[in-house]
């Protein structure tokens, strides 16, 4: 499954991807390190992308978690990743949104359509009401991604994620489905 944007696509992780993943981890490592919680050792090695790759097909199967690929269209190159986790369902219906992109493809519309993108898989596939999400205030390329995409500034959660060792506050966003 493909899910089609003017400049990108995004489709769940397959074995045949682990290798551009985990370059993309490896290139990418400061960069993602300074908004993103320290990710373990097994992030930058091949058998441990592949156990994320597996594990993401048993996440989804469970429906508690939607790993995709964020592919540049004119090349198929992997150029980030983006989730639809913690999925909850019953009264709640909502999921948390989360994103990393290449930095070498910063600036180009890449992560918007890849949130839209997902944003609608949750709305129409997954008939999800709200989908959530957290950025640390000093994170602004962040956080004009989803103001683009639609959504809405709630509030401050305060010293909510460890970041590098250190409590960080984040704005918490939302967008909300009218149909689900």
């Amino acid at each position: 499954m493909e899910l089609m944007g003017n400049k990108i696509y995004i489709r769940f992780f397959e074995d045949q991807d682990a290798q551009a993943l985990l370059d993309l981890h490896v290139r990418n490592r400061e960069f993602f390190q300074k908004y993103s919680p320290i990710f373990l050792e097994e992030s930058y090695t091949f058998d441990g992308i592949m156990n994320f790759i597996s594990d993401s097909a048993t996440q989804r199967e469970a429906d508690k978690n939607y790993a995709f690929g964020i592919f540049a269209k004119e090349n198929h190159i992997l150029v980030g990743e983006i989730s639809l986790s913690r999925v909850v369902r019953g009264p709640l219906q909502k999921c948390m949104i989360g994103y990393s992109l290449d930095s070498q493809f910063n600036g180009k519309g890449y992560t918007t359509e890849a949130v839209a993108l997902a944003v609608e898989f949750a709305f129409i596939e997954l008939k999800l009401h709200r989908v959530e999400a957290g950025v640390m205030p000093s994170n602004t390329g962040s956080i004009r991604v989803l103001e683009k995409a639609g959504f809405h500034k709630e509030g401050l959660e305060q010293k909510g994620v460890k970041i590098n060792g250190s409590w960080e506050d984040h704005y918490i966003f939302s967008m909300i489905s009218e149909n689900n």
